[in-house]
Parts: structure tokens; sequence; C-alpha cells
């Protein structure tokens, strides 16, 4: 029987997706589901919803929950991981500080120095669960979800010997994004995307055959409603010629063309489709321009709201989540490709996956899936100019790994100053002063720092 382990369980939305993901496929429905948090409250309440769908479904699937990680990890087949350390406050001071430096980030938590910080205090945590498996499920693959995907996996492969694989939805969320775009099926489209989680790069598109970048480009010449949608990967595909992955709030952070001033952001958002009314207006790629906006929507959201298990649609619905598909994939041998995010040389015998980006990358590629294990694709080298933004992000990657595995400050102000929106709005004085008011706000959550 298979046992798979939910490492932050306690995220009820997400764990409720993945246990319907995987329960949607018969092979896996006898499955052994250990559900493991931190919050008794938080657990009972996803417990409750697995034991809702399992009985519902009338499945043989056996539910288990803990706030002991060790337990729930102990001889687990696969560990699913999707964590937040540290809760509200040091969130809020990764936002609200640079704010006061000039750095206006948008969401905050995969690069800049909400994304670095963010890092500082999630790795040491991954690190203790990856060598808790390393004890208690060493074959276990780790299915990771948990922000920021590239440092929190460069870490976990360098420090450890678990096999690691980031999961993030941007890919086949942006192949539908792009499919509305130029009003073709998203099921008939066919991609091959590779470069950094959050920043791969749309290298062919095409449908029946059709190169569809002709297409996007008209929607771009037009800069009608979808550019209005996608306003900064649109410019950005002018630019430097290929569709980016994530979304334009995301990507309005990582590049420093798009957020130097009040001003020039209250302008993006003039010229894109975002409403401030969030009834009005939900999740699409520029819902979060405004600096801080992702922090206040994801505060506002109450842990300790009334869940009815019993309230709950109970249908097996599969979502476009890679995790529960890996697992079938491993399971029964069935054959898939998905985007995944591995080192750069994981599985290649004839060097880096990309070969433009450094070797100890963690790269996001198209993988083969199936029963004898996941197989990271060669691309080889990815066109000069995504290649060269790309490496401004794994600058501040290398940095922020270096800072979080061995405690070195003088890595983590060299991380911020590499920065591409820090660097293009404070002097190098100013990220040295912002580093300090960030260490001195938020230092009890990072232990490497301490």
């Amino acid at each position: 029987m298979t046992r798979i382990a939910f490492i932050g369980a306690g995220s009820i939305t997400f764990t409720r997706t993945l246990i319907r993901d995987l329960l949607s496929f018969p092979a896996l429905q006898d499955a052994t589901l250990a559900l493991m948090d931190i919050d008794d409250d938080r657990l009972a309440e996803s417990e409750a919803m697995a034991r809702r769908l399992v009985e519902a479904n009338d499945l043989p699937a056996t539910v288990e929950a803990t706030t002991d990680r060790r337990e729930a990890l102990a001889d687990a087949n696969y560990v699913i991981c999707a964590i937040h350390v540290g809760g509200e406050e040091p969130f809020r001071s990764e936002i609200e500080i640079p704010k006061e430096y000039g750095v206006y980030q948008a969401v905050g938590d995969t690069l800049g120095p909400g994304g670095v910080f963010r890092a500082l205090r999630t790795i040491p945590t991954m690190l203790d669960i990856a060598r808790d498996m390393e004890e208690l499920c060493p074959n276990a693959p780790l299915l990771q979800h948990t922000n920021p995907m590239a440092m929190v996996c460069w870490a976990v492969a360098a420090e450890t010997e678990i096999d690691v694989y980031g999961i993030c939805h941007s890919v086949q969320g942006t192949a539908h994004d792009l499919a509305s775009y130029v009003g073709v099926p998203s099921d008939e489209i066919e991609y091959w995307v590779a470069g950094i989680n959050h920043m791969a790069w749309f290298l062919e598109l095409e449908h029946d055959g059709r190169d569809l970048y002709p297409d996007l480009e008209a929607v771009l010449a037009k800069r009608g409603e979808a550019y209005a949608d996608d306003v900064v990967r649109f410019e950005t595909m002018d630019h430097f010629g290929s569709f980016i992955t994530e979304s334009s709030q995301h990507l309005s952070e990582y590049l420093p063309y798009f957020r130097q001033s009040e001003e020039e952001i209250d302008d993006l958002i003039e010229r894109s489709s975002y409403r401030a009314d969030p009834e009005e207006y939900e999740y699409s790629p520029v819902c979060w321009l405004p600096t801080g906006e992702y922090l206040e929507q994801w505060s506002s959201i109450d842990p300790g709201e009334a869940f009815d298990p019993e309230a709950m649609d109970t249908q097996l619905d599969r979502s476009d989540e890679y995790a529960a598909r890996i697992v079938h994939s491993l399971e029964t041998g069935s054959v898939r490709r998905m985007n995944l995010n591995v080192p750069n040389t994981a599985g290649s015998r004839a060097g880096a996956l990309i070969s433009n980006l450094p070797n100890d990358a963690l790269v996001e590629v198209p993988s083969l899936v199936d029963g004898t294990g996941v197989h990271p694709c060669s691309v080889g080298d990815l066109p000069a100019q995504l290649a060269a933004l790309n490496r401004t992000n794994v600058n501040v990657q290398a940095l922020g790994v270096q800072a979080a595995t061995e405690g070195d400050e003088a890595a983590l102000r060299r991380a911020i100053k590499l920065d591409p929106l820090t660097s293009a709005v404070c002097t190098l004085e100013e990220a040295d002063a912002m580093v300090d008011d960030l260490l001195a706000a938020n230092g009890e959550y990072l232990p490497a720092l301490s």
C-alpha cells in the first residue's frame, strides 16, 4: 500500500486539491494519507476533509493525522510539502521595510528582499524535513511546493541525499492563459518550456503544428483586452522575443524595468485590466500588481473560519497540479511529460540540462515521468537574451542559498545588492541599511544568522 505524507497539511484548500487529485486515480484509492501540521485546529479540519472525501466515495484509503513530523514521514513512499514558516509578522516586514527604501514588491515570495529573507527562514526547516526523510524514508521523493521554490529546492538538493522535485503550476497556468489569448482550446496546444521557476520561457508554442507566436504578436500589436490582462509579460515578449511563465505581477518584480517608482506602478496598473474590488476581479495575471496587494489578500484569510466537511463538494475532479500525476506515473508506469524544477545537472550525462545556465542552478525543464523514475530532458542553450535574464535571478538565488546554509551574512547582503529590482532603485549603502532593518525586524525567524 502506498503511503503519502503531507507536511503542511493545515493548508486545507491546497491539501484538499491534492488529495482529491490522488483519489481520482483508481490505482491510488487504497493509499495511506498521512497528514501532518503543527496547528492542531487546522490539521483537524484537513483530517475531516480527507475522511469526508474517502467516505463519500466509498474508498479503501486510510487517513492518519499527527502533529509529529517523524511519525508522518516514517516509511512514506512519497512526501508532499507545502509549508509557510513564520506566519504574517515576518512576511509583512519583508514587504513594508523594502517599500521604505523604494523597493516596491508585488508578491515578494520568490526573489527580491522578500524572497531572499523568506528563503532564510524557510530553508532551515526544509533541511530538517529532508534530514528526517534521509533517516525515515530515504527513497521517497520530496514533491516540494513551498516558495521560494528555486532557493528551497537548491538547498535541499545541495545539502541532502533526498531526490527533490519542485512543483509549480505556472507552466500549465500560462498555457491556459496563452490559449485564451489566441482563441484555441487549451488542451490542444503543444509547447516546450524551459528556464527557471516563475521565469521559464515558451520556446515553442503550437496548435495543430502551427506556430502560435504570430497570433501572440497580433494580440500585442492590438493592445486590447488580452494585452491588458497580461501587460508585463506581453511587454517582455515584445522586447526579448518569448513569452514567460507565471504572471505579470510576479514578473514585474523579477526585472528592473517595471516597478522603479509608485508613478511607474500606477501607470502599469492603468494600462492593465486590474480592478481593486476582489469580488469583481478574481485571480488573474495582474490581480496583485499594486505593492503589497498579495500580502493584504493573504493576511485577510481567516484560518479559523469554520469548515463544514458535510457541505463540501466530494466529487473527485482532477486539477492541473502535477503531484498526483507524478505519484500515479511512478506507481503504474504511465508515461507523462511535465515541467519540474530540478538541479541543472540532474540525470544528465552530457552536462547541464540548460547549457548556458550555471551547472549548480535550479532549473525548470520538461521531464518525463514513468515507472522507472523522473527523467529531466536536456534543453541545450536558451536564446542568449533569455539566459541572460535568467542569470540575473540565478545570481541572487545562489547567494541566498549560501546565506541560508552557511549563515553567511556577506552572501545575504550581496544577494540583495544583485537583485534586479533592488539594484534599480537603491544605492549600495541603502541596500545595506535595508538589510540591517530586515535583520532587526525578523532576526528571531532567521536561525542561520542568529
